[in-house]
């Protein structure tokens, strides 16, 4: 038998069940009959028919990514996610399903099932959905028909050619209530929206019988973007034309077949069907004298009602709703009228997040005016040495600081002055460097990784204040001239790494001297290291970044972590580096790794975790600061170079994230752990170096923000 690919739709805003449904959080999501929502036990209605070879898959908007997420885990399933950009109704939806299946199983079995079906008798829905795919594989798209218990003009009918599974001799629009009763008396079934049809041949008859619909979802498939655990639709998805899979398909096809079954099941389109399912009480009610009543109260509300029979009584914060349950088709009217009466009321209010520019501004201000100023004084000893850690409460701490924590803090100064900052950058860097120098015995010990700090750090000096490199003669010891770092033997050091992160701190540098008049030391010390890591680093199968060399690696790297940062500062460095390469395919690479770090986004958290598998599943969830800014550099960089309002749209949650982590005062709280509460610890100095970048790579986009956030981005 072939591999069934389930499909859940999650499409559909659920008027009819307003004030409680409403299109930010629509009816699939919300308990109506029993403690798991609707989209989670049709989850766990199909997922075993999948077995070991076939996939779930749930298309969804991407306005409902987080829920569609969110609520999988709580019942501990995964799934494909695909993102409509924008709805475009079920055969758009279905198109890009079946497409995507025929690319991987070309003869794959789709069951396409809505995701707000209530059928408690899961193994008579699996049952008929097996016999209905053995039909599927000959080519037939088959539909279940529900067998009708009363005449009901609330579902479309089918009319079959015949008893048992048979051809379909018409589909039937939803009928008037004397209507309705002719069509049951002639056998006709109710349209319960399930399709059973293999892959291709949907695929094929959406491009036969819709013009344009077939051919603008493949193009919106082949602009997706892996985002997370989901994949994004490309903008050619939003030219597909809005119909439903009724018009599209259904009713032109000659492969149509309907498959008689007869267990229980609701479309929970109402709210007296949501009575009759018998679970559809929620919260704090006292009824007194009353039967036949249905009461949902939010959390914190109590409803007490007296001498009432059938009526439904549904109270959100913000609107309540009081209905005979007879007339509960009828709430689709009332939330027409406010389209017109009271618009903000046909929808929960949401979080306002940050906008990119706003949040840039605030950042700028935060540098200005709060962690600069701190880490020059409280940060800096008498000697000029930059400290290592203060607590978070101010204080010295009086540990150790390394070489590493030096040249990072330089090139924070350094970074200051050229940006404009107006505080003391020239005295901390004089006093830095004085302190450098006499702790410098011997340059050629440096480590590869303290070699690329030593050499960012002059980089950046040369930019904003070149004279005082003049002053200290160990800056000219066999590192640097007026054109740049002497590659030859860094290129040596880079060929015996055997850590990918000690490249990325020697290619920013030779990225600075290159940027700096174009000088020709940074640019060949830049090709020299891209080649080398990419021969000793990149493992390609897999699409990362290794932080160990991947030649003669065993079998056993594919076990080792990854971690998702170390993706996206690569991708920010590649795609510099591309800037003045148009030739090379380093984009493309830049492109895969940040695709590559963003399975890695815990998207309850909204944060990039410390380390995932191979296949993306977390491995270690704690979050760092410098994480949260590899990912918005990475962002802000290919903003500029490729797919403007998906890389801005990844910078503004990237920033977000950053700022979780920051505090007031100038510091910081460096790690997160799952729960989202931070690790104890004093504020490493090191975090300031992120962040400081990630504020620089904002301030060098062109025409990318507001004129006025430009303006704002100024450190003086």
């Amino acid at each position: 038998m072939a591999a069934i690919f389930p499909v859940i739709m999650c499409g559909g805003a659920g008027t009819r069940l307003w004030p409680a449904s409403r299109p930010s959080r629509p009816k699939q999501f919300i308990p109506l009959s029993g403690n798991r929502s609707p989209f989670q036990e049709t989850v766990d209605r199909v997922a075993p028919l999948a077995g070991g070879d076939g996939v779930l898959v749930v298309v969804g908007g991407a306005v409902h990514r987080q829920t569609i997420l969110e609520q999988l885990d709580e019942i501990g399933r995964s799934a494909v996610l695909l993102l409509e950009p924008e709805g475009r109704e079920s055969a758009a939806a279905m198109a890009a399903a079946a497409l995507w299946t025929r690319r991987r199983q070309p003869e794959a079995v789709n069951l396409f099932v809505a995701s707000d079906h209530h059928i408690p008798d899961q193994k008579a829905f699996r049952e008929a959905v097996t016999a209905a795919a053995a039909a599927a594989e000959t080519g037939r798209i088959v539909t279940l028909g529900l067998v009708p218990t009363e005449a009901s003009s609330a579902y479309g009918y089918i009319a079959p050619n015949g008893p048992g599974l048979a051809e379909v001799r018409s589909f039937i629009e939803k009928p008037d209530p004397e209507t309705a009763a002719r069509y049951i008396a002639a056998g006709y079934l109710w349209n319960s929206g399930n399709f059973i049809v293999r892959a291709d041949v949907l695929d094929e008859e959406i491009r036969q019988s819709t013009v344009g619909l077939g051919e603008a979802v493949a193009r919106g498939l082949d602009e997706a973007r892996e985002d997370g655990d989901a994949l994004v639709l490309g903008p050619s998805f939003a030219s597909a034309p809005r119909i439903s899979i009724d018009y599209a398909v259904m009713e032109k096809t000659r492969r149509a077949s309907v498959l008689p079954v007869d267990f229980e099941w609701s479309d929970l389109g109402s709210w007296d069907a949501v009575h009759a399912s018998g679970e559809g009480d929620v919260g704090l009610h006292v009824l007194e004298d009353s039967d036949g009543c249905l009461v949902r109260a939010c959390d914190g509300v109590m409803v007490a009602a007296i001498g009432l029979s059938n009526v439904g009584i549904i109270v959100e914060r913000d609107a309540v709703l009081v209905t005979d349950l007879a007339r509960s088709q009828d709430v689709k009217k009332i939330v027409t009228r406010l389209t017109q009466l009271s618009p903000r009321h046909l929808d929960f209010e949401g979080p306002v997040e940050e906008t990119l520019d706003d949040g840039a501004i605030r950042l700028a201000a935060w540098l200005r005016q709060s962690a600069l100023p701190l880490w020059c004084t409280l940060g800096q000893n008498a000697q000029g040495g930059f400290e290592a850690f203060l607590s978070l409460d101010g204080r010295r701490l009086g540990a150790s600081a390394g070489v590493r924590v030096q040249l990072r803090q330089l090139q924070v100064y350094a970074d200051a002055g050229r940006l404009g900052w107006q505080g003391p950058w020239r005295a901390a860097l004089q006093a830095g460097l004085e302190n450098l120098g006499r702790g410098l015995a011997d340059i050629d010990a440096f480590t590869l990784h303290e070699r690329g700090l030593l050499e960012g750090a002059l980089a950046r000096i040369a930019l904003s204040a070149p004279e005082l490199i003049a002053d200290h003669s160990w800056a000219e010891h066999g590192r640097v001239s007026g054109d740049g770092p002497k590659s030859e033997t860094l290129v040596e050091a880079v060929a015996k790494s055997e850590r990918s992160s000690a490249c990325v701190a020697l290619l920013d540098a030779a990225l600075i001297w290159e940027d700096a008049h174009d000088r020709p030391g940074g640019r060949a010390l830049a090709d020299r290291i891209v080649t080398q890591a990419r021969n000793r680093f990149l493992d390609a199968r897999a699409g990362v970044m290794r932080e160990i060399s991947t030649l003669g690696a065993s079998d056993d790297i594919d076990e080792s972590p990854i971690d998702p940062g170390r993706q996206f500062e690569w991708a920010w460095l590649l795609t510099r580096y591309a800037r003045r390469r148009p030739s090379s395919n380093a984009l493309q690479l830049a492109r895969r790794l940040f695709e590559a770090g963003s399975k890695g986004i815990d998207l309850k958290r909204h944060v990039v975790i410390d380390a995932m598998t191979n296949r993306g599943a977390p491995q270690s969830t704690r979050a760092r600061l410098s994480a949260q800014t590899q990912w918005l550099k990475a962002a802000l960089v290919l903003a500029e170079a490729d797919d403007r309002e998906y890389f801005l749209t990844q910078a503004a949650r990237a920033q977000r994230a950053v700022w979780k982590h920051l505090l007031p005062s100038g510091l910081w709280r460096a790690k997160m752990l799952e729960n989202g509460a931070f690790i104890d610890e004093p504020a490493s100095a090191d975090s300031l170096h992120a962040v400081m970048a990630a504020h620089a790579q904002a301030q060098a986009l062109n025409g990318l923000l507001r004129p006025a956030t430009r303006a704002a981005l100024n450190l003086y």
